[in-house]
C-alpha cells in the first residue's frame, strides 16, 4: 500500500519531534559491528511510522556519509580518519538494508525532509561549512556534526521500535540504535577506539 506523501512527511515530521526532546540514558559500550541483515516482510505489514522512519533515515545516512567521505583530506588525525572510515564503511551497509526494507514495503525512496533543517541531519550548509576547514578546526565540527547525527539516529529508531508494525523493520531499528550507540561512544571516547 503506498501511503499519500503528506501522511508519511507529517508522521516523520511527528516522529523527529516527539523524539528529538527525549534523553537518552548512556549505555554501555558496545563492539561497533555492521547491523544484521534484515529478514523478509511483507508490504502489508507495514505502517505510516515504517515508512516515514526509513524515508527519514535513508537521506540522514546519506548526507552523513557526504561528510564522512572529506575526512581522509581534512584532517590528518588518524583517530579521526580511521573512525570516520569504520563508521562509513557501517553506514554504506546499513543504507542498502534500509533501502530493501523500504523497498519491501512498496514505498519509493524519497527525500521527503530535502531543504529541511532537522536535528541529525547534515545539510549542504553544514557539509560546505565543515569542508572548508581542516585540520583540528575540521576535528570539532566533524565530531559535532556526526555526534549530533548518531544521536538523532538513536533517537527516531526508538520510535520506530515503539511505533512500527513491521517486524523486520523494528528489529533493524533495534540494531542500527545499538551500533550507532556504540559509534557514538567512541566519538566521544567513552568506547573501544
Amino acid at each position: 500500500m503506498r501511503l499519500p506523501v503528506v501522511a508519511t512527511s507529517a508522521l516523520a515530521c511527528l516522529l523527529v519531534t516527539a523524539c528529538s526532546g527525549a534523553r537518552a540514558a548512556a549505555p554501555p559500550p558496545a563492539p561497533p559491528t555492521a547491523v544484521q541483515s534484515a529478514v523478509s516482510a511483507e508490504p502489508g505489514s507495514y505502517n505510516a511510522t515504517d515508512v516515514a522512519w526509513l524515508q527519514l533515515v535513508i537521506p540522514m545516512t546519506e548526507q552523513a556519509l557526504d561528510l564522512m567521505d572529506t575526512t581522509a583530506t581534512k584532517t590528518s588525525n588518524p583517530r579521526v580518519v580511521q573512525l570516520a572510515a569504520d563508521i562509513a564503511a557501517d553506514h554504506r551497509t546499513q543504507l542498502t538494508q534500509l533501502r530493501d526494507l523500504l523497498r519491501r514495503s512498496g514505498n519509493g525512496e524519497t527525500d521527503i525532509h530535502d531543504g529541511h533543517d532537522l536535528p541529525g541531519i547534515v545539510t549542504p550548509d553544514d557539509l560546505l561549512l565543515v569542508t572548508k576547514t581542516r585540520g583540528p578546526a575540521f576535528d570539532r565540527l566533524f565530531a559535532q556534526h556526526i555526534g549530533d547525527y548518531l544521536r538523532q539516529s538513536v533517537l527516531v529508531a526508538k520510535g520506530e521500535q515503539d511505533s512500527g508494525a513491521d517486524p523486520a523493520t523494528k528489529s533493524f531499528a533495534a540494531s542500527l540504535s545499538a551500533a550507532r550507540k556504540a559509534q557514538l561512544a567512541r566519538l566521544t571516547g567513552n568506547g573501544p577506539a
